[in-house]
């Protein structure tokens, strides 16, 4: 029976993570759909999420210094999840109900602060409604949020399946 560590399961977090991100820059410099400024944001929580993993698995903390890293990962998939559910919510609006579109992301950080950017981009605009491709009738968005769900499920059970599966943990 294969043993499943704290290291290795933490690992395949970070390689789901990573497989995601490869799959956002292949649609996006393969495909040339260009991420609107949720998408990035997206993209963001889904690399935060994927530090946390990381973190978990190079350093392979000892009991409680597990849950810092599960912490943070789990951070970054709720982050990733809400932002994603939020993109979904645009998208299902109907067309009359859809804010305007805005400037790039670009021109926002070359104009404002941070903090105003973000407050920017998490409303949403009529660039974040438009549904470039869907898969099985769900939108990209739509599997993003499936993702960050899942992660946010693993990241949970990492700990567990981790002291199940060890002779010594």
């Amino acid at each position: 029976m294969t043993r499943l560590t704290y290291r290795s399961l933490c690992f395949a977090g970070f390689a789901g993570c990573v497989a995601g991100l490869l799959f956002a820059l292949l649609l996006q410099h393969g495909y040339g759909l260009e991420p609107c400024p949720m998408c990035i944001f997206q993209r963001v929580t889904m690399a935060f999420a994927g530090l946390g993993f990381l973190g978990g698995a190079v350093f392979a903390p000892k009991a409680g210094g597990r849950w810092l890293w599960i912490v943070l990962a789990l951070l970054g998939a709720l982050a990733g999840a809400a932002i994603a559910g939020r993109h979904v919510w645009l998208q299902g609006l109907p067309p009359d109900q859809v804010p305007a579109c805005g400037p790039t992301l670009d021109y926002l950080l070359d104009l404002l602060p941070v903090g105003e950017v973000v407050t920017l981009v998490l409303k949403g605009d009529g660039n974040c409604a438009k549904i470039d491709a869907a898969f099985l009738g769900i939108s990209l968005p739509g599997w993003t949020l499936v993702a960050f769900i899942a992660l946010s499920l693993y990241a949970l059970l990492i700990p567990r399946l981790a002291r199940r599966h060890s002779i010594f943990s």
